[in-house]
């Protein structure tokens, strides 16, 4: 069973979410928004396939990433989460909260030894350009 397919997404605090997505789009050209950027691409295995890459800045404060105490979180494109999901808890790893479904996709998240907290993402069949 394929368990990661590629990066959905990083997220990390800051003191001013605003004033930092200003800055990265300004400076980098991020194509920013109210919740982040959105990276559009195309699989190699079927270039009909669109996927997407999330950006996000959080608060200082958000309890988006609890239990963690990290700064960032980084979210991985899965294909079963379901799947996987069972495949993490018969060798341990530790699950932080429950699945939820969406109609942009099913969200989980782990927490690896050091206490990074890990979202895996299974989006939906067809993604939207």
């Amino acid at each position: 069973m394929k368990r990661v397919t590629g990066i959905g997404g990083v997220f990390f605090k800051c003191e001013d979410p605003a004033k930092m997505k200003e800055w990265y789009g300004k400076h980098l050209g991020l194509p920013v928004t109210e919740w982040g950027a959105s990276f559009r691409w195309r699989t190699v295995e079927d270039p009909e396939k669109v996927g997407r890459t999330e950006w996000s800045t959080m608060k200082n404060d958000t309890d988006y990433l609890q239990p963690s105490d990290k700064p960032f979180m980084i979210n991985y494109r899965v294909d079963n989460l379901v799947a996987l999901l069972e495949r993490l808890k018969a060798e341990g790893v530790q699950i932080a909260g429950e699945m939820q479904e969406f109609e942009y996709g099913k969200f989980a998240w782990i927490m690896d030894p050091e206490g990074h907290k890990i979202e895996l993402w299974e989006p939906p069949a067809e993604e939207p350009l």
